[in-house]
C-alpha cells in the first residue's frame, strides 16, 4: 500500500524496486526555505545492507504489509534468539542482527512485538519500560541533594543507569528501554 514518506516510522517495511527494506530511523526535516524532506536509514532484508534515502515528505512510498504479533522470549543459542507465539505456541528463531543492541532487555518470558514477513523476523519492538534490579552503585556522597544529582549504577542485565542517590544495590527500578534512563522505583 502507498503511504506518504513523512508517515514512515522505525520498524516499518518499505518495498523499493522489488526489494524489502526495514526502516531503522526516520526523520522529517523542515528547512526555512525549500521543500520539507524525510531522511530514512534502512536495512535491506535480503542481505543486511544499510542504505539511506531522502524523499520529499509528500512523496508516495510503497509500504509492505507485515505480520506484527506479540511473542515471548525463550532463550538464545547458536541459531539465534528463540521466541514463542503465546496462543499457537509456534516458535521462531530470530537472528542476532535483527535483535541488535536490544538483547540486554531480553529476559526469559519477556513479551516483545515481532514483525515478520513471509515467516521471517525482520524487526523487533521492545517494551517501553522494563523493571531491573540494581546490582552495583556508588555510595552516597554526604551533602548531595536528592533533586540535583544522579549517580551511576549497574543493573542486573549489565546496563549502566543513572539513578537517584537513595537507590542502593538490591533495589528494583523501572528503566526506559529507548535511552536506558531511570523512570521510577519499582512498585513490586
Amino acid at each position: 500500500m502507498k503511504v506518504i514518506a513523512s508517515s514512515l516510522r522505525k520498524g516499518n517495511v518499505v518495498d523499493m524496486d522489488g526489494k524489502l527494506y526495514v526502516v531503522l530511523t526516520a526523520q522529517n526535516f523542515h528547512p526555512g526555505k525549500g521543500t520539507p524532506v524525510t531522511q530514512v536509514d534502512m536495512r535491506r532484508i535480503s542481505d543486511g545492507v544499510k542504505v539511506s534515502e531522502r524523499w520529499r515528505t509528500t512523496e508516495q512510498v510503497e509500504k509492505a504489509t507485515v505480520d506484527e504479533r506479540e511473542y515471548d522470549y525463550l532463550y538464545e543459542d547458536g541459531e539465534g534468539f528463540h521466541f514463542m507465539e503465546p496462543e499457537t505456541y509456534e516458535q521462531l528463531a530470530v537472528s542476532a542482527d535483527v535483535v541488535g543492541d536490544g538483547k540486554v532487555w531480553l529476559t526469559e518470558g519477556a513479551r516483545v512485538f515481532l514483525k515478520t514477513f513471509e515467516g521471517v523476523a525482520i524487526a523487533i519492538e521492545y517494551p517501553q519500560k522494563v523493571t531491573v534490579e540494581i546490582v552495583e552503585t556508588e555510595p552516597v556522597v554526604k551533602g548531595q541533594t536528592a533533586s540535583s544529582s544522579y549517580k551511576p549504577a549497574v543493573a542486573s542485565n549489565g546496563v549502566r543507569v543513572m539513578v537517584p542517590p537513595h537507590i542502593g544495590p538490591g533495589t528494583r527500578v523501572v528503566v526506559n528501554t529507548e535511552d536506558s534512563s531511570y523512570v521510577e522505583r519499582a512498585k513490586d
